[in-house]
């Protein structure tokens, strides 16, 4: 029985409706009391705007360590950073402007997500699917035959979908030094569209 194997790609895009933000804080005293001491004071006031409602806080990570001039000590760096994801799009802009009032050492995002991906997922396969089909006609057309039954369908490369931001729209990135707050209106909060992604590989009898 003759075959005929085709690769599919369906690609699906949707608006994101989740974002996700990390920041970062970093202080440096004599000793690694007075580094953290810092830090506190210096997250107190962003720490209430990352608990309202539609903003959460996926992670906290604090570093303290040593500062080293050559074989000598010198005083310690103390360093938290957060991993927020944003729920409530309405939320954004207002919880980017208290981050930046706080004064982080950088802060990057939004990273662009899918809340819920399924939908966008069954279509893109239905999409691969049809992509399929329509290669594997149009072989069995090429040499003088018609496309049978499928066979064998199974995800391409080893992976079932994959997501990603459209191109050409940056993302929203600051690493100003104290006191210098970017323009909020120069920062690129619109969201962006994600491509869901779907490859297979399908398996047709090849009718003479």
């Amino acid at each position: 029985m003759a075959e005929v194997v085709t690769k599919g790609t369906g690609k699906v895009e949707r608006t994101a409706d989740r974002a996700e933000v990390q920041v970062n804080f970093e202080t440096v005293g004599s000793t690694r009391d007075e580094a953290v001491d810092l830090l506190t004071t210096r997250v107190a006031s962003v720490e209430p705007a990352m608990e309202r409602p539609g903003v959460e806080v996926r992670s906290r990570r604090l570093d303290v360590h040593d500062n080293w001039d050559g074989q000598q000590r010198a005083g310690s760096r103390a360093a938290q950073q957060y991993v927020l994801r944003v729920n409530d799009l309405t939320q954004l802009d207002d919880l980017l402007a208290a981050l930046v009032a706080a004064e982080p050492t950088w802060l990057n995002g939004p990273h662009w997500q899918l809340a819920d991906d399924a939908d966008a997922i069954r279509e893109a396969q239905r999409e691969a699917v049809a992509d399929n089909r329509r290669r594997a006609e149009g072989y069995a057309e090429a040499i003088g035959g018609r496309l049978g039954s499928l066979l064998r369908l199974s995800d391409g490369d080893g992976e079932a979908w994959t997501s990603e931001a459209s191109p050409g729209r940056a993302m929203a990135a600051y690493g100003g030094s104290v006191g210098e707050a970017p323009r909020m209106d120069e920062l690129n909060l619109e969201a962006q569209q994600i491509v869901v992604t779907v490859r297979c590989t399908a398996t047709w009898v090849l009718l003479s």
